[in-house]
């Protein structure tokens, strides 16, 4: 069984349409209990660092999802939680990932500065590695939308470029992450989450 962690966030509806497309068992859950018996566990989300941490906190999920020894996923705001700090708002995050999470700069007025916040739309991936991305192609297109960014990292596994590169994807012991929303990438994004669900 898959859970899918319950908390401040939207876009969770279209992970678990996803999952259920891949004949996935997915439970949509902020049960410690649940999680912890989870064959695997999905942190997506679209939303606000701040709120979202306060919400994992007031329960007790950041301790819970910290602790997690499954497999685990986070996806958009999911990888920007695991990662040590946000700009946004200034927000202490989860510290999975030791990376601190920066917001894109915005264009310049009165320039030709092509870069709009958020970031939306399909964009190149780089740099593929690890088990995620078995059987893809390098510089694979998916989807981003997105404001903030983590830094480059030794412990990406994606890398994409927009005004400069970040971590797209990240890989630490049973921790994985993915900037873009595998669930809104086609083809490529539904090979990833059966990567994962193979695992």
């Amino acid at each position: 069984m898959t859970a899918v962690v319950k908390y401040n966030a939207g876009n969770i509806q279209s992970v678990l349409f996803a999952l259920e497309r891949l004949g996935a068992e997915a439970v949509w859950t902020d049960d410690p209990a649940l999680l912890r018996r989870a064959d695997r566990v999905i942190f997506p989300g679209v939303g606000e660092a701040s709120s979202a941490m306060h919400y994992l906190r007031e329960r007790g999920l950041d301790a819970v999802i910290r602790s997690l020894r499954q497999p685990v996923l986070g996806i958009c705001l999911g990888l920007q939680l695991f990662c040590r700090h946000s700009e946004e708002y200034d927000t202490d995050c989860l510290g999975i990932f030791d990376l601190a999470v920066r917001r894109f700069p915005p264009p310049v007025a009165g320039t030709d500065d092509p870069l709009k916040v958020p970031h939306m739309g399909w964009n190149r991936l780089h740099n593929l590695r690890g088990p995620l991305f078995a059987g893809l192609d390098t510089d694979e297109y998916m989807y981003f939308v997105h404001s903030f960014y983590a830094e480059s990292s030794p412990e990406a596994v994606a890398t994409a470029y927009y005004g400069r590169m970040f971590s797209a994807g990240l890989q630490r012991d049973n921790f994985y992450a993915l900037q873009f929303h595998p669930e809104k990438s086609g083809v490529a994004g539904q090979r990833i989450l059966q990567n994962f669900l193979s695992v």
